[in-house]
């Protein structure tokens, strides 16, 4: 797949870029060669190779699900600077 001098000027349009008409034809040539190489990527043989999130093998940290005292809403409530029945308020910023 290669991209035209279009399809540049319309992708960079979409992703709010400025793009002068000397730097279309160098923008075209990066793209193809981009697009090159994921067709490359699709030739390669992944058969039996397990998906990974991250090159090296990580395990989630989890902390315990325990209760803890953010129920007690006078407590919390203590460092708002306004509150009406157990609600912090705001400033309205929409009309």
């Amino acid at each position: 797949m290669s991209v035209d001098a279009t399809t540049v000027r319309r992708i960079a349009h979409l992703a709010r870029v400025a793009v002068a008409d000397d730097e279309v034809e160098h923008l075209r040539g990066e793209i193809n060669a981009i697009l090159a190489f994921v067709e490359q990527l699709s030739e390669v043989d992944v058969e039996g190779v397990e998906p990974m999130t991250s090159v090296t093998p990580m395990v989630m940290k989890k902390r315990p699900d325990v209760v803890t005292d953010g129920g007690d809403a006078d407590a919390v409530l203590r460092n708002a600077p306004a509150t009406e029945k157990n609600y912090f308020l705001v400033p309205k910023v929409v009309e």
